[in-house]
Order: structure tokens, then C-alpha cells, then sequence
């Protein structure tokens, strides 16, 4: 079973994400989180689970999806868990600047349920340890 995170503040957003984790035939447990703070919280604890992938928004209040990334890929504990960044921003510079911190893909929010539907399922289905050796802009970003 993959062990999936989402974090983003957008209830609807959550809700969304969800469903469509959900309609994919792959067997995987989504835990949500509101706000970066609770997703670090909860990975510090000593006796945390950890996530094999965590999609992570970057717009959110108390802390942004910037600040956890900075201190996932910091730590010890947590550096190797694949990041996905998922945002409604497509602006170049959160592209590189989350690129440059350590995160392993970055996907727009889909704004129809079949393209989010398959973005989720094309990074579940990609295989990190091969992938992440291979790290480079043009895979980066991801386009569906």
C-alpha cells in the first residue's frame, strides 16, 4: 500500500483530490493535512508514519508549502520522501525555486476531475528511485 499526503488549505481542493485518489485502481492510503504546520508537526513526531509521497501546495497560511519543502529535504529523518508540488501557481519562479529545494515533480492544479485524475495516477505509477536519479528540469514540471 502507498502511503500518500496531501497538504493544501483549500477544503474544496482537498475534497477534490480525494475523490479522484480514490476512483484510481491503485491501493494507496491518503491522509490530509490543512496547513503546513500540521504536516511537519506530524512528521517530527517521533513515531510518525512517514508517507512514500506527500503532494504539497505552496500557497497556504502559517506555513507555506515552501518552508516545509525547505525542511523535509533539510532533515535527516524525512529528506528521502518524493515531494510533489501541487499548486495553482505556474510561474517560473516557483517552478525553479521549488526545483532548486529539493522537490522531485511540480504539477499545476487540474481544474477538470479527468486530468487531475490522471496527473495523480502518472506520478503514483512513476517509479522515484529511477526517476529521482535522473532529476532535470525538462521532467520537472509536470504537463497533462
Amino acid at each position: 500500500m502507498l502511503n500518500v499526503f496531501l497538504t493544501d488549505d483549500d477544503e474544496d481542493d482537498r475534497l477534490f483530490f480525494q475523490e479522484a485518489i480514490e476512483d484510481i485502481d491503485i491501493d494507496t492510503k491518503l491522509t490530509l493535512f490543512n496547513d503546513g504546520a500540521q504536516l511537519m508537526d506530524y512528521l517530527n513526531a517521533p513515531n510518525a508514519k512517514l508517507p512514500h509521497l506527500i503532494f504539497l501546495d505552496l500557497n497556504m497560511p502559517i506555513k507555506n508549502g515552501m518552508e516545509c519543502l525547505a525542511e523535509i529535504k533539510a532533515s535527516e529523518k524525512l529528506k528521502d520522501i518524493v515531494v510533489a508540488i501541487y499548486s495553482t501557481s505556474s510561474s517560473d519562479e516557483d517552478v525553479e525555486n521549488t526545483f532548486i529545494n529539493g522537490a522531485n515533480i511540480y504539477i499545476n492544479k487540474p481544474n477538470n476531475f479527468k486530468a487531475l485524475k490522471k496527473a495523480i495516477k502518472k506520478v503514483i505509477k512513476i517509479n522515484w528511485q529511477y526517476h529521482t536519479s535522473n532529476l532535470n528540469r525538462s521532467t520537472f514540471l509536470l504537463r497533462i
